[in-house]
Formats: C-alpha cells, sequence, structure tokens
C-alpha cells in the first residue's frame, strides 16, 4: 500500500472505483478520508479500491455513501480528483427535493441583518484567498523592518543598493498589485466572469494610465495642482472632452470592490441581454467598454476623494480637539483598513513629518494596531485551547506579522472579517487605547514607521506609548478569549466536527486491526485503541459516583474476563449508565467500523425501546451537535462521555431530533437530553442505536462495559469505570 506512484493514477482509479465521475454526486474530504456522495453505491469497486497504493482502506456507509482513508495526503488527492478533466464541475448533482429548496431558501435569511452578511461575506471571501500571499509579503516586511531596526540595512533610504530595492520589489509586488487581485475575487465571488474584473481594474493601472501623472507638459491635456493640506500633487487629464482625476490606484482595494459591485450589475445584464451563443465576445466586450470609463472617471476618483476627505478631516481635529482625535483614530482604523481607505492617511503622515517635524497620527493608530494583534492572540489561545491547526497556524502567522511588522491585514481579513463577534471586542481594545493616549497628553514620532514592537524607540514618549498599546492589546485579547469568537452553537458545532476529524485521523490508523476483526469488546486503558482525546466532550462532578476505589482497589481487577455486575461495580469509581431502555450490544456489533476499532473509546450501544434519551452520568455539557444526534459530557475526574443516538444520523440535519439542553448547562444523570423519534430515524435508513463511550478510554485506568445482552432500563448502570 506503500508503492510510490503518481497522484493522478491514484486519483484516476479512485474515481473508477467509485463508479466514475458520473457515478459521483459530490465529493468532500475531512482530515484523512475522502467522503463520496455517489448515485448508486452499488458501483463501487471496493476490493480494487483497497488494493490501491496509497489507499489506507474504504468504509461503505448508508444513503450511497462511500469513504476512502486516505491519511495526511487527503487534500492532495482531492485537488487531483476534482481537477481531472472527466470530474468537470466536481460531480453530477441530482436534482433537488422540495425540502432541500426550502432549505436553501431559509438559509438566505442567516442574521438578524441579511444584507450586512451580505457585506461582510462579499469582503471576507475577496480577500480570504489572497491570505498566502498577504502573509508571505508581510513576514518579508517583518524580517525588512528587523533589520532596519538593527541598522543593518536603511529601508528608507533613496540609494539603496539593488540588490535590497528587489527585496523591497518583493512584497511591494503583492501590496500594489492588490486591487487585480481584490478585483478577480470579487467578482468571482459574485458570479460574473472574473478576468472582466482584473482587466477593468488593470486598465487604470497600465503604465500608459499611470504614465500621465507625469505627463505635465509633455502630455497634451494633462495638467497638476498641489494639495495645500496632503501636499500632494493632482493631476486631471481631459479625455474625451471630459476632466478625468488620475490617480495612482496601486494598493486601493476600495475601488475595486465598488467596481466590481456594479461591474456584476451590468455584466448579468448584457447576459440577458445576448444570446447564450454570442456572449463569449459580446459580454465581456461591453463589460469593459462601459466599466473603465466609469471606474476611470467616477468610481476611482470617488474612492481617493473619501479617502483624501478623511485625511483633512483628521488634521483639522487633531489641531483643534486633540483628546477626540486620540480616540477616533483607533476606533476609525478597523472600518478604514478594510476598504483601504488608510492609504491616503499615509501621505499625511509624511507631510506632517516634512512640515512640523513630527506626525501625531501614528500614536494613537498604533492602539488600533495593538487592539487588532491582541484580538489575534485571543483567537490564538483559542485554537490552541480547542485543537483548531489551520486557525492557529493562521493566527500564528497574522500575529508575527503584526507584532514584528506592524501589517494588520493578515489578521484583518484571514480572521476579525470572517467571525463578527471579533469586531466589537477589538473596538473595546482600540478606545481603551486611544483613551490613554488623549488623557496622557499624546503620542508623536519624527519617523514614518510600522508600529510594531520594533519600532516602539520611534515613538515620543515611550512609556505612555508602551503603557497605551499593552492595555489594547491586553483588553483586546482578554475580552475575545474569555468570550469566544465563536457564538456558542457555532463552537459547539466547530468542536464536535474537530472530534469527528480526530476519530477519523484515529480510525484510520486502526484500520487494520479493523479489517481483520482484532478490535476486543472487554478492554482496559493499556488495551484500547487512542480514544478521540480530549473531546469537545466535556462536562462535571461526580456522576454516580461509587465509593471504594483507592489503592487496593485500584491495584485489583484488571484482569479481563466476565466478571460479575455487582464486583465491577464494586471496583469501580464511576458508573455510566444507559440514556435510553433497551437491549444492551457490544460496540463491535454496534454496525459502525469506527466505534467497533475503540477510536472513540471503550464503551456499548443500546438499542433503544423509545426514543426518550437521558444523561448517563452527571456533568456539564460541552458538546451538543446540531443536528440533535450526539452529546459530550465531562464527569468527575475529567470522564468524559459521549452519546451518540443512531448511525449516521448527522445526515438527518436534525429531523426527528428535539434538542432539550444546550452546551454549557450542567446536567445529572437522568436528565432528559432529548426526544428523538426512533420512527423517522430507521424511516431514512439509519440504524437507531445509540451509543455511549468513554472518549479518553486510555487516559483511565480501566473502563468496562457492563450488562452485554441484556435488557436494561433508562439509569441503569451500562459501563464501569476506574480512573
Amino acid at each position: 500500500m506503500n508503492t510510490p506512484t503518481s497522484t493522478t493514477s491514484v486519483a484516476e482509479d479512485i474515481v473508477r472505483g467509485v463508479g466514475g465521475p458520473e457515478n459521483i454526486e459530490s465529493l468532500t474530504h475531512c482530515a484523512t478520508r475522502l467522503r463520496f456522495q455517489l448515485h448508486d453505491g452499488e458501483q463501487v469497486d471496493r476490493a480494487a479500491l483497497d488494493a490501491l497504493p496509497g489507499v489506507m482502506g474504504t468504509v461503505p456507509q448508508s444513503g450511497d455513501r462511500f469513504q476512502v482513508v486516505i491519511g495526511g495526503a487527503v487534500a492532495g488527492v482531492y485537488s487531483t480528483i476534482m481537477n481531472l478533466p472527466a470530474m468537470g464541475a466536481g460531480g453530477t448533482p441530482r436534482p433537488q427535493s422540495d425540502a432541500e429548496v426550502k432549505a436553501a431558501i431559509r438559509a438566505k435569511g442567516r442574521g438578524r441583518f441579511a444584507w450586512l452578511d451580505n457585506v461582510f461575506e462579499y469582503l471576507s471571501d475577496s480577500f480570504r484567498p489572497l491570505m498566502g500571499v498577504l502573509l508571505g509579503a508581510s513576514l518579508i516586511i517583518a524580517i525588512a523592518s528587523v533589520l532596519d531596526a538593527l541598522g543593518v540595512v536603511d529601508f528608507r533610504a533613496e540609494d539603496k543598493s539593488a540588490t535590497w530595492v528587489f527585496v523591497d520589489a518583493m512584497w511591494r509586488s503583492v501590496l500594489y498589485f492588490l486591487p487585480l487581485m481584490v478585483a478577480y475575487n470579487a467578482a468571482k465571488k459574485l458570479q460574473i466572469d472574473p478576468w472582466v474584473g482584473a482587466a477593468v481594474m488593470a486598465a487604470v493601472m497600465t503604465p500608459n494610465f499611470t504614465g500621465m501623472l507625469s505627463g505635465a507638459g509633455t502630455i497634451p491635456g494633462v495638467t497638476c495642482t498641489t494639495n495645500a493640506t496632503l501636499g500632494t500633487e493632482q493631476c486631471t487629464a481631459t479625455v474625451f472632452g471630459l476632466p478625468m482625476q488620475l490617480n495612482d490606484y496601486g494598493g486601493q482595494v476600495f475601488v475595486p470592490l465598488l467596481m466590481v459591485a456594479l461591474l456584476a450589475l451590468v455584466y448579468k445584464g448584457l447576459a440577458k441581454i445576448f444570446p447564450a451563443n454570442v456572449q463569449l465576445v459580446f459580454v465581456p466586450f461591453f463589460s469593459m467598454l462601459i466599466m473603465i470609463p466609469v471606474t476611470a472617471f467616477l468610481i476611482g476618483p470617488l474612492g481617493i476623494w473619501a479617502g483624501n476627505g478623511i485625511g483633512a478631516g483628521l488634521a483639522w481635529l487633531n489641531g483643534n480637539a486633540p483628546i477626540v482625535f486620540a480616540i477616533l483614530i483607533p476606533l476609525l482604523y478597523p472600518f478604514l483598513v478594510p476598504l483601504g481607505l488608510h492609504w491616503p492617511l499615509n501621505a499625511l503622515m509624511l507631510q506632517n513629518i516634512n512640515a512640523l517635524g513630527f506626525d501625531f497620527i501614528q500614536g494613537p493608530m498604533g492602539a488600533w494596531n495593538f487592539a487588532c494583534f491582541g484580538a489575534t492572540a485571543g483567537v490564538l489561545l483559542l485554537s490552541l485551547r480547542h485543537r483548531e491547526p489551520e486557525m492557529r497556524q493562521t493566527a500564528t502567522g497574522a500575529l508575527a506579522a503584526g507584532l514584528f511588522g506592524g501589517i494588520s491585514e493578515p489578521s484583518l481579513y484571514g480572521i476579525h472579517l470572517r467571525f463578527k463577534r471579533i469586531y466589537p471586542r477589538m473596538l473595546v481594545g482600540c478606545l481603551v487605547g486611544g483613551l490613554i493616549v488623549g488623557l496622557l497628553g499624546g503620542v508623536d514620532t519624527s519617523a514614518f514607521a510600522f508600529t510594531s514592537l520594533l519600532t516602539i524607540p520611534v515613538f515620543d514618549p515611550i512609556p505612555v506609548y508602551v503603557i497605551a498599546i499593552t492595555a489594547a492589546f491586553v483588553t483586546a485579547m482578554v475580552l475575545v478569549f474569555v468570550s469566544d469568537y465563536m457564538p456558542r452553537e457555532q463552537r459547539a458545532a466547530a468542536n464536535a466536527e474537530r472530534d469527528l476529524r480526530e476519530a477519523d485521523e484515529r480510525a484510520a490508523a486502526t484500520a487494520a486491526p479493523v479489517a481483520s476483526g482484532s478490535a476486543t469488546s472487554t478492554t482496559s486503558a493499556t488495551s484500547t485503541a487512542p480514544a478521540a482525546g480530549a473531546a469537545a466532550i466535556a462536562g462535571a462532578d461526580g456522576a454516580a459516583a461509587i465509593a471504594g476505589a483507592d489503592g487496593a482497589d485500584a491495584a485489583a481487577g484488571t484482569a479481563g474476563g466476565a466478571a460479575p455486575t455487582a464486583t465491577l461495580l464494586a471496583e469501580a469509581d464511576l458508573e455510566i449508565v444507559s440514556p435510553v431502555e433497551g437491549r444492551v450490544l457490544d460496540l463491535d456489533d454496534a454496525g459502525d467500523p469506527v466505534f467497533a476499532s475503540r477510536a472513540l473509546g471503550e464503551g456499548v450501544g443500546v438499542e433503544p425501546a423509545d426514543g426518550t434519551v437521558l444523561a448517563p452520568l452527571d456533568g456539564e455539557l460541552i458538546t451538543v451537535a446540531g443536528t440533535g444526534h450526539a452529546f459530550g459530557i465531562r464527569g468527575a475526574g475529567g470522564v468524559e462521555v459521549l452519546v451518540h443516538v443512531g448511525i449516521d444520523t448527522v445526515q438527518m440535519n436534525g429531523e426527528g431530533f428535539d434538542v432539550r439542553v444546550a452546551a454549557g448547562q450542567q446536567v445529572r444523570a437522568g436528565d432528559l437530553l432529548a426526544e428523538v423519534d426512533l420512527g423517522a430515524i430507521r424511516a431514512a435508513g439509519h440504524p437507531a442505536l445509540t451509543l455511549v463511550t468513554v472518549i479518553n478510554t486510555a487516559s483511565l485506568a480501566e473502563v468496562r462495559p457492563l450488562a452485554v445482552g441484556e435488557q436494561v432500563a433508562a439509569g441503569a448502570p451500562v459501563v464501569a469505570v476506574r480512573r
């Protein structure tokens, strides 16, 4: 199974093994598995798939679903499959049912203000694909800032060597051409040709267009004047007899966002006018013919005017109400930066330094930057707490770019704009830092610098600046960490998904033992397959704690074998009771290879007689799946218990599940968790077996199933635990 082979060959063989691309309705992947939704599960050649190099195992599921276990290389195999020519659009969807159509319509009304959700989603999706290059550029800036702070190279010098000019180009390439990238992504988000969006934006960034900025006196029709407030030169060209304001649009993101929003209306309107067989030619042609002049004459200058107007207003405010200014700057920046309206303020900062010898904007701006970085630090701590590797990687890179490079964009576009709960908490940090700057007399600087840890020495007075940015950082970090960046329901769902992903990884590792039937049903901590560590399944104090398992008890009776239930209970410190009435089954008979492998810990299954699901122990509900099919409880001494109602019932999306509890709630053994329609589960083609497992079996002295094969009442002991 480890024979070297090309990824493309394996991908083609996998597609062939599941019945070909025409049999694939959809394909997703988790951390280790390819998850196919097929039109006909009978077409799968499981033996051929199991024999493929790189395939660790296969798992057929109900409802024409099929899983192929790949391991850590799953993302690469998935990408290769999706890019196969035969896959086309990624599978052949089946017609939606009436219920699915209604669900899709309901999903459009997310949040209290759907339009606000759409705006945030538009901004986020326009920048999210750029995170890799933004992080790369920002880390290059961070390295350059370190070298500059240490005096190795003066990156502001006009006589830098070609080597360091080239290093500048490495990161400026991303920031200068950011409008093109944003235009492409924004157009793609609005479901129009993304290259048309990029082409319209590129028209006002070509050397031909930007060359007119220095063409006064050499290009007929171009005149230039100087802005008295900003100290910048403003040029105007007469085009088709109309005045056109000339601007350098490098680094602007507000302009492409506005432009694409209007372009989408034009593009889709033209698509309705022209027949399908000529749209390829005439829709892009007329879109460019209309939108390039509109952007050059109207949208582009509008974005620049907005930025310049804000800069002039801030100069007036700092001169007349400096305390208000010190508070307002860090509160405005979180809204200016995502739209690119902060760029004109850089010109004002440089003008202040040239005219006054110091700048008054960068000091208060530092409060915003460090509040932003503090919020990112809070997210990083939460990602460590909740075991989120992707968010941990994103937050680590963004925090490093921020603290050492003074770059906020990776934090904003990679994290803050994606999770709306962060912004209010970050704004509190901005307010605290700005208030300190204002009350303590303000902070100035004689240099133009990124506000990072490395540039603290350029600010004056340093103690005031350090106090302000520290307060902003800590305030935002603590607020985000305490309140979380996800709502409770979303966090519970994310934790449940994480637990399933971790279970997949463990199941993949134990695939061979499962295939050979080597899993045993009565097992101690030393013989159990690795459990799904620290699940989002957590919870409380002393369930039905049974006294009497100290040193002598703990030392006795770990040997396997069928001991009477009374003896096992006498030796246990904790008993876990059945959440439902019914017949108790061994996990080997559960009908699910993941549970049978003990990847989710030792336990039992209970074939329910009714749909009343009760808590199996005292504890805190750390996880309540949004679909209502799974509950996680932490009991006495950190014992973690999973109650999973039915097999593959997550596919029911909550239908038939009436949940009566919420994550974070304390429960007692026997408290009602949910009322479940067993008929609906069986009608959907899923087994109704309810599973009770101890997730952290591997960290306990012993976990023993009880009453296997017996009919038990809800509340009867079914698992004995020694810690």
